[in-house]
């Protein structure tokens, strides 16, 4: 019998180091760098920033020369000129032209156009930047569910445990006499419901890790990893619960200055007073430098075409007119340009609400977690004191089982607590600008 048992266990050993070899453990930055390799909506948002980099490069081009080559080869006919005759002669025709655009001056026109598109693009380098943070902030959020549901799942068994050993003894008593078999039927009902509590735990842990294959970005139809979970201890847990490292008004401040999403707005406030300032500039003429030349040969009309031209002179290009449409333009733009402040004003205000109440929240759960921790401290002393008034015949089963439940209701509440402070921390941190 007792070698059954140790070759049972060695089975049992090298299954379980062999379930662990195929098996890979990720802690919550091997998550996030996955993730951030993985997720979608990041790619995009690179994309898009890729984009808008190459549109402030078309922008900057407008500082350059503008080259352009034009060949053609046509097969014409004309009357005869020289001979005076109205006969129609025909000619093959092959030209080619060279010409050059400089800007010399637009009046701030291709500068502002640069403006814009350089700050778009800042806007986009920030706003991928977000992306970036509120993809951690979920990957750390979808992390510490996952170790909830494992930490609920051994507090469950631990339940299920302690509802076997008392079903144990209620029939025990109940062979000695001591007991009634009523306790007997209330044990198997109070061992039936943990077993239910069980299995919704474990449940609730592939749940968990269904939200973390979405937020990490896994395809795999089976799962092939597991968290880096480490057993509560729940004598030290409250030694791992700090003050937040700065007040609420430093946290305020900070954000103004770091989050991400506000510096996207303040690059989209330079765009818009550049937008202005190139609309602006529609007023105004525009100075360049032309040159041309021209390279053709023909046939038969050798002495009424010349075969070499070329031409180098200033031009002037202005519109004087459009309708009123140059005057919409501007107006349009400084009014989007308005819209832009207060968007800014109106984030900051939401950034504060957001901080705020994150904050408050981090210290709502930082008390919350203290009065927990006694709290179990306290039930697990009532559920001794129940099981030894139980054992001596001093109170009924229904004291008894409301004890053990109360302590499991109180061991449930304190890794909720937990897992919920490091989540509100890590929406803090997002919410701060870190």
């Amino acid at each position: 019998m007792k070698n059954r048992f140790i070759l049972k266990t060695f089975l049992l050993l090298g299954l379980t180091l062999n379930l662990q070899a195929n098996t890979q453990l990720y802690t919550v930055d091997d998550l996030i760098l996955i993730s951030l390799k993985n997720a979608p909506e990041l790619k995009i948002s690179e994309l898009k920033l890729a984009a808008s980099k190459e549109e402030h490069k078309i922008a900057k081009a407008g500082y350059l020369p503008k080259v352009d080559l034009q060949a053609n080869a046509a097969k014409i006919a004309a009357s005869n000129v020289l001979q005076n005759s109205n006969d129609m002669l025909e000619d093959t025709l092959l030209s080619g032209t060279l010409s050059l655009k400089e800007i010399i001056y637009d009046f701030g026109k291709t500068g502002a156009n640069s403006d814009f598109t350089q700050y778009e693009s800042q806007s986009s380098a920030f706003s991928n930047i977000q992306k970036i943070a509120d993809k951690k902030r979920d990957v750390k959020e979808a992390y510490y569910n996952v170790l909830k549901a494992i930490s609920l799942i051994n507090v469950q068994r631990e339940n299920v445990k302690l509802n076997e050993a008392q079903l144990y003894r209620s029939q025990k008593y109940f062979k000695a006499g001591i007991r009634t078999k009523i306790d007997i039927s209330d044990a198997k009902v109070a061992l039936i419901k943990s077993q239910i509590d069980l299995k919704n735990a474990q449940y609730n842990l592939k749940l968990a890790y269904a939200a973390l294959d979405k937020v990490v970005g896994f395809t795999d139809l089976e799962q092939k990893y597991h968290v880096y979970a480490r057993r509560l201890n729940f004598n030290t847990i409250e030694q791992s619960v700090k003050e937040y490292a700065l007040t609420l008004s430093e946290a305020i401040t900070y954000a103004y200055e770091n989050r991400a999403l506000i510096k996207a707005y303040l690059s989209k406030t330079k765009s818009s007073q550049a937008l202005v300032k190139g609309s602006s500039s529609e007023y105004y003429p525009e100075f360049s430098l032309g040159a041309l030349y021209t390279k053709q040969q023909l046939d038969k009309y050798q002495l009424l075409q010349p075969e070499d031209r070329w031409q180098v002179g200033v031009n002037l290009n202005w519109n004087l007119y459009q309708g009123g449409a140059s005057s919409a333009r501007v107006q349009k733009s400084k009014l989007n340009a308005a819209a832009t402040n207060y968007a800014l004003r109106d984030l900051k205000l939401a950034v504060k609400q957001e901080v705020t109440s994150e904050y408050i929240n981090v210290e709502r759960k930082k008390d919350t977690l203290a009065l927990s921790h006694s709290l179990l401290v306290v039930s697990s002393q009532k559920f001794d004191q129940a099981a030894k008034r139980y054992e001596h015949g001093l109170s009924d089963y229904i004291e008894l089982q409301q004890a053990r439940q109360d302590y499991i209701d109180a061991k449930a509440s304190l890794v909720i607590d937990f897992y919920n402070y490091y989540i509100a921390l890590a929406k803090l941190d997002n919410a701060v600008g870190k």
